[in-house]
This record gives C-alpha cells, sequence and structure tokens, in this order.
C-alpha cells in the first residue's frame, strides 16, 4: 500500500468545492405542494373488497410471526408516504403487526413535511428549470434535528431523532406522523440515505458526517432486527434499490453470526408489491439479457435470499395494496379467533 507522505500531498490536486451559501432558499409558503392531507385515507373496513384475498397467505404469516415473536419488517420508498396510507400502517403498528419500518430519505422528509405543514411534495419539472427544487427553509430544519442529535447521542439513529422531536414538538399533523408514531410506540423505524439523494442535501446546513453516522446507527439497528428474521416477514413497498440491497447486507451480517452460532434464519416470508408485470413463475431471477434483471426486488428479495423460506410478488398500488393487507389481516385474524 503506497502511503501518501506530506511532500507527495503538497502536490496533489485541489477540487474547488461549491459554495452552498450563495443559495437562495425560500420559504415553504412560497412552495406550490402537490399533495396535502386530503390525500390521507381512514381505515375503511369494506367487506365487499375481494382484492384482499391476495393477501391471504401473507397475513397469516404476518399473524404466526407476531405470535412467534419474530420480526415483521416493513420497507418502504416515498411514495407509500405520498399515497395516503399512514392510518393503515400506523393502526397496524399499535396492534404490533410491524415491528420495524425501513425507509428512504425521501420516505423522511415527506412524513416531516406532512407533519409539518399537512402538505408535501413539489413539481420536480417546473422548479428545477430555475433552480429552486428542494431548496426550502423549513424542510431544511430536517437537518439542525440530524446535526444536533449526533452532537448530543452517537448512538441514536436518524428514525429515532426525527421521530422524537416530532412527537414531542409543534406539528399540527403528527397524528399521521410513521416517524412519530415510532417513536411513541416504541418500534424502530430506521432511515437508510444516500448521500446526494435528498433535497436536504442541498442545503447549507447538511453535515454529511451526521448524516452518515445517524443512518448507518440506523443501518446497524436494523441488522440486529434481521437476526430475528426466522420465522418472520419482510415486506417491500415500492423500493427498488434501497430495500433490497440494505436487506442483503443486514441478512449476510445477521447469517454470519447465526451459523457461528450453530443457528440459521431461512424459514421466513419475503413480499415485494410494485408495478412492474412479473412473469407468474418468479422463483427464478431472470437472464441478464431481461429488462428486469436489473430489478433488483425481484432477484434479491424473490431469489437470492430464500433459503427455505418462501417469497411472494403482488402487482398493485400501494394505495390498495396496503389496504389489502390490513383488511386481510383483520379477516385472518378473526378466523383465527373463531377457530
Amino acid at each position: 500500500m503506497h502511503i501518501i507522505d506530506s511532500h507527495e500531498e503538497n502536490f496533489m490536486v485541489r477540487f474547488l468545492f461549491f459554495d452552498r451559501t450563495f443559495l437562495n432558499i425560500k420559504p415553504l409558503s412560497d412552495r406550490q405542494h402537490n399533495l396535502t392531507t386530503s390525500i390521507i385515507m381512514e381505515l375503511n373496513y369494506n367487506k365487499s373488497l375481494e382484492k384482499y384475498k391476495r393477501f391471504k397467505v401473507i397475513a397469516n404469516r404476518v399473524i404466526n410471526a407476531k405470535k412467534k415473536d419474530a420480526s415483521i419488517i416493513l420497507m418502504m420508498g416515498g411514495h407509500v408516504i405520498r399515497d395516503g396510507v399512514q392510518n393503515y400502517l400506523i393502526d397496524l403498528m399499535k396492534r404490533k403487526y410491524i415491528s420495524c419500518i425501513a425507509m428512504n430519505g425521501s420516505g423522511m422528509i415527506h412524513d416531516f413535511e406532512f407533519a409539518l405543514i399537512g402538505a408535501t411534495t413539489e413539481s420536480v419539472a417546473k422548479y428545477i428549470k430555475k433552480g429552486q427544487f428542494g431548496l426550502w427553509k423549513e424542510t431544511a430544519k430536517l437537518n439542525d434535528i440530524i446535526n444536533k442529535a449526533y452532537e448530543q447521542d452517537k448512538t441514536i439513529g436518524m428514525g429515532e431523532a426525527v421521530g422524537r422531536i416530532i412527537n414531542k414538538g409543534s406539528f399540527p399533523y403528527k397524528k399521521i406522523s410513521l416517524l412519530a408514531t415510532a417513536y411513541r410506540l416504541k418500534i424502530p423505524i430506521t432511515v437508510h440515505v444516500g448521500l446526494g439523494y435528498d433535497i436536504i442535501h442541498e442545503h447549507p446546513n447538511c453535515d454529511g458526517a451526521a448524516t452518515g453516522a445517524l443512518s448507518y446507527n440506523d443501518f446497524l439497528k436494523f441488522a440486529y432486527i434481521v437476526q430475528k428474521l426466522e420465522d418472520g416477514v419482510v415486506m417491500n413497498f415500492g423500493s427498488a434499490i434501497m430495500a433490497p440491497e440494505v436487506f442483503l447486507k443486514a441478512l449476510s451480517m445477521a447469517r454470519n453470526v447465526a451459523h457461528q452460532q450453530g443457528k440459521v434464519i431461512k424459514h421466513f416470508t419475503t413480499i415485494v408489491c410494485d408495478l412492474y408485470t412479473l412473469p407468474e413463475n418468479y422463483s427464478k431471477e431472470p437472464n441478464k439479457d431481461n429488462q428486469y434483471y436489473y430489478f433488483r426486488p425481484w432477484k434479491t428479495m424473490l431469489v437470492r435470499t430464500i433459503d427455505g423460506g418462501s417469497s411472494f410478488y403482488i402487482k398493485g398500488k400501494h394505495a390498495d395494496t396496503i389496504p389489502d393487507l390490513w383488511m386481510a389481516i383483520n379477516e385472518e385474524e378473526k378466523s383465527s379467533e373463531v377457530r
């Protein structure tokens, strides 16, 4: 390995940084919001709804996982928040049918904005033309929360830090916040970010070290939860990159330790819900010349990580699939009580 000495370092190229102090950051009151709390759905127990039957087997797996105190993990992309299904997820959290939620940075941002102002989402096409996309003052308060949490506690995760502030702070719509609910119920909610992925990374108050540290803490917390996945369930709603990649690494870590202890983590169920049309037999990953080879939830969560368990794919919008899952759990819960 070549070690750079101080003399050689003097001749290294130093690339310039973008100066964030020149940015024009506007208040959220100036932004046109694409979504408001009007999209948030109330719980609707509609017995005439037949679609929930496609979740019948999955609902039974979730119920059994709860009985065995195995992990029930829900991984999600930001569009789950944008589809207004918060009340369904909150109800499942309260009833202990979700023991962990893992989201990406956009999920955290949408949740925060909804809790703060009752609205979220901007037109990328509109605001990118003048370079205003993402540059909103109140949303960047997330950076202040992350930075302060990092200063005070090097072991805290991003989900807990933000959830705590929403739960305890003056947020008019905190009742629909997944982050606040998870904090209140003491359910792990982990946020997995990629630096440069999220609009708050544009802002001058973004500290990459604090952001990376808190999100990495969440990754380690997630890996710990995966250690209890035997007989458990992992659900992926709409995360094409974060969920399969984070799950893959966490599972490898958990299996590594389990193997040393003479244990296994293999009898679990994975579910992917997305809008792709997969073939009827998705138990084999597609060939590399197939475009779907690059749809990671298929090859990673439905095939490669399955070794003794089972996997399911259900096509549909989150506004349909999550209520259907909720309905199926309710129906199967009633059936098990009768039996």
